[in-house]
């Protein structure tokens, strides 16, 4: 059985590498710091006490001399200061130090042990000769004896027992201390150097880490992710319709077993387009094999074929009989053709006289260009007949025009511009000023309409702005329904807004009277 590197066996060595450099690292790390710490708690609690220890052994050394000096050359009583220090010094201070010491020596090498013990030894002996001296010297009254003046000068002179005794032992101290200070220096090296060696370590190992990640990633990415979508591709083509132009080589893992699945499937699905190709052109003796026997898309597809060739049969028959009738019914259609043509020549032709009859009450243009000369009129009709009309007249040397808006478009909108007419026509008999004439049309209006009658739904009317000119004081009256009026002067536009209900609610609100504007005209101005 050949060996199979599975997706998991991928998975568990990459991060088994990873595992492994992140506890080598961790170990390292600890091993170092373990170190560091036991060198560091040796300076802390030997090298630097027992340097500290020493360096207080020479000093009471240095005094002890000095002391036993001014003992000797010093005439004084037994309370003087320097000599209760002396006594002090030997009796208190120098068994405290040795105590302290001893107890630190017992961390020290064979060596600096035998070295202080040694001088443990003369520092006594040199004590025993101090005390010598001060029994020489007891009290004042001794220093007159010359004898013992002697004595005691003699122990203490440049050749004298104590001198030299002393001096030897604060060279043999100078040396242990150099050697604990060179203890302690190359301990603090040594512990420098363990924490340089961690941090170049920790810098390499995470270098390390990082370019692992990086390759593990990638070789993940690449034996795992890449195949994936390479599938997923597939599989997005095949949701599309799109056969894949060559089969993926399959590897020895999971991925690979998918692979071959997908392989199979593509091939099944080709075969499948293939025989409906063909079945669908009307081949239905095309040879077909289902995938297996629980292949239920190719048991419908055979299904399918069979369906269709008898479907192909029967409609074959339906088209022979249905032939028939349509040639039947195709020789009755072209009358009714010929029928509806001639009645949309009549219809066509009955619009087109409306027509004339809607231009027929329109105002003639010598009429307008006497009335108004500088004016223009813009009128184009959506269909053949308008539901939109102008309206141009003259009374008492004043021009009345309008701008109307009826309901509705085509024939509908041209019966209401005829009523609409011939109502401004009744209303300016009646009224001069342009809100009395809009009253009195929306009342006509409302009335012809039979807009007051009970239950009636009808919103037929129209919407115009009327205006009233007198040429000679270039007065302008307007009363608007809905529409505004706007006036041009200086090249700035002015709008003067209409009532906001329109002709034909007069019953809706009988009270509703529409408001008449005046205003004065200058030169060169523009409605």
């Amino acid at each position: 059985m050949s060996f199979k590197f599975s997706i998991g066996k991928r998975i568990g060595t990459g991060f088994g590498v990873l595992i492994f450099l992140v506890i080598s690292v961790f170990f390292v790390t600890y091993q170092t710091l373990d170190k560091s710490i036991k060198i560091n708690d040796e300076i802390t609690t030997v090298n630097n006490p027992s340097l500290t220890a020493l360096e207080e052994l020479k000093f009471l050394a240095v005094r002890s001399k000095m002391l036993i000096f001014n003992w000797v050359y010093s005439q004084s009583n037994t309370n003087h200061p320097d000599k209760i220090k002396l006594v002090r010094l030997i009796e208190l201070e120098y068994p405290a130090i040795k105590l302290k010491i001893s107890k630190l020596a017992g961390s020290w090498n064979e060596k600096d042990l035998k070295k202080i013990n040694s001088l443990f030894e003369e520092i006594d002996v040199l004590f025993e000769m101090h005390q010598e001296v001060m029994s020489y010297l007891p009290d004042f009254e001794s220093y007159e004896e010359a004898t013992n003046q002697f004595l005691a000068n003699s122990m203490i002179g440049d050749d004298g027992e104590i001198y030299i005794k002393t001096n030897e032992i604060i060279f043999h101290l100078d040396e242990l201390i150099n050697i604990h200070k060179f203890q302690t220096d190359h301990a603090t090296k040594k512990m420098q150097s363990s924490f340089n060696f961690l941090k170049t370590l920790a810098k390499y190992l995470g270098l390390a880490l990082i370019i692992g990640g990086l390759l593990i990633a990638f070789y993940t990415t690449k034996s795992i992710v890449t195949p994936v979508n390479n599938l997923k591709h597939i599989l997005l083509k095949l949701s599309k319709g799109i056969f894949p132009e060559k089969a993926i080589q399959a590897r020895n893992d999971e991925i690979g077993e998918m692979t071959i699945a997908l392989n199979r499937l593509v091939t099944g699905l080709k075969s499948t387009k293939d025989f409906a190709n063909a079945v669908g052109s009307g081949k239905y003796n095309t040879d077909y094999e289902p995938l297996s026997d629980k292949d239920a898309l190719g048991i419908a597809l055979l299904k399918m074929r069979e369906d269709l060739e008898e479907n192909e049969r029967v409609l074959e028959e339906k088209v022979v009989e249905r032939t028939k009738e349509v040639v039947k019914q195709k020789d009755e259609i072209e009358k009714q053709n010929e029928k509806i043509s001639e009645l949309y020549k009549e219809v066509t032709d009955s619009i087109k006289y409306a027509k004339r009859l809607q231009e027929a009450i329109l105002p003639p243009d010598e009429l307008v260009k006497q009335a108004l000369p500088t004016s223009f009129i813009l009128y184009k009709p959506k269909d053949i007949v308008s539901g939109d009309f102008y309206w141009v007249e003259q009374k008492n040397n004043k021009t009345y025009f309008a701008a109307v808006d009826c309901t509705g478009h085509g024939v509908p909108g041209a019966f209401m511009s005829i009523l609409g007419n011939n109502a401004l026509n009744e209303a300016l008999r009646k009224f001069d000023t342009p809100a009395e004439i809009l009253d009195d049309l929306n009342k006509g209006i409302s009335e012809k309409l039979h807009n007051n009658a009970l239950g009636s739904t009808t919103k037929d009317g129209m919407d115009l702005a009327l205006c009233c000119y007198d040429t000679s004081k270039k007065e302008l009256q307007y009363a608007g329904a809905f529409n505004p009026l706007y006036t041009i002067r200086n090249n700035e536009i002015t709008q003067l807004k209409a009532d906001k209900f329109a002709i034909g609610t007069y019953f809706e609100n009988p009270k509703q009277k529409y408001r008449n504007h005046t205003l004065q005209l200058q030169e060169n101005d523009m409605v």
